[in-house]
C-alpha cells in the first residue's frame, strides 16, 4: 500500500515538515503517527518526532520526499483516507489532521479486546445511559483482561450504579467479549453533583 493512500500529506504539510524534521539536531529522524483512543469519540490523531530506533516493532514505514513517516501499526486503520495539511495564517500557520475513521469503532475478526470494548460501549451501552445523561469509558485493559472503566455525566454519583455496572454494563460486555475476565468501576461514586438518582 502505498502512503498517499493511507495518509494523504498535503505538498504544503510536506513542506511544513521537511523544514521542521531539517532543524533537529539528530540525522535520521522521522515523524511518528497515531491514534490515541481509536475507534471512540475521543479519538485523537497525535504526531510525534521519532528519531531512528525509537519505533516500535509492529509500526510501518512510509517514505515522502525528503523525510519518512511511521504508522503505529494498531492505528493504520483508523487512518485509512487521513489527510494532513498545513495553513499559514496571520500566526505562522496551522497543521490540520483529519481522519474520518479514528472514530469509528473497529469490530473486525483481528480487533483487539480493547477495540471491541469499545465498540459495544459506544454502540450499545452509552445509547442506553445517555437517557439518563450518563456515559461510560474504557480507562485501561489489565494484563489480565479486566476492563476498568469510569462512569461520567448522571452515573457518577448515582446510587444504582453498581447495579447498573453488574446487572447492564458488565454483562452485555461478557457476553459479547467472551475473553473478558471481569469489568471494574474506577468511578468516584462519593461526588453526587449531577447524580441521576442519589
Amino acid at each position: 500500500m502505498m502512503a498517499e493512500q493511507l495518509i494523504d500529506i498535503t505538498e504544503t504539510a510536506q513542506d511544513y515538515l521537511r523544514d521542521l524534521l531539517g532543524k533537529q539536531d539528530q540525522a535520521e529522524i522521522g515523524v511518528r503517527i497515531f491514534v490515541e483512543r481509536p475507534g471512540t469519540p475521543h479519538a485523537e490523531c497525535c504526531m510525534a518526532y521519532c528519531p531512528e530506533g525509537e519505533q516500535e516493532e509492529s509500526d510501518v514505514r512510509y517514505d515522502y520526499e525528503g523525510f519518512h513517516a511511521w504508522i503505529e501499526g494498531k492505528s493504520v486503520r483508523y487512518l485509512e483516507d487521513a489527510v494532513i495539511d498545513y495553513k499559514k495564517d496571520s500566526m505562522g500557520g496551522q497543521l490540520t489532521f483529519r481522519a474520518p475513521k479514528s472514530r469509528v469503532p473497529d469490530i473486525s475478526d483481528d480487533a483487539s479486546i480493547e477495540e471491541k470494548i469499545n465498540y459495544v460501549l459506544y454502540a450499545e451501552i452509552n445509547p442506553n445511559l445517555a437517557a439518563h445523561g450518563g456515559s461510560v469509558q474504557l480507562l485501561e485493559l489489565t494484563e489480565d483482561n479486566v476492563a476498568v472503566l469510569e462512569f461520567g455525566g448522571g452515573c457518577q454519583g448515582c446510587s444504582v450504579v453498581d447495579v447498573t455496572l453488574r446487572d447492564g454494563v458488565e454483562k452485555t460486555l461478557q457476553e459479547r467479549i467472551p475473553e473478558l475476565t471481569g469489568v471494574r468501576d474506577k468511578t468516584d461514586h462519593s461526588v453526587t453533583d449531577n447524580a441521576y438518582y442519589s
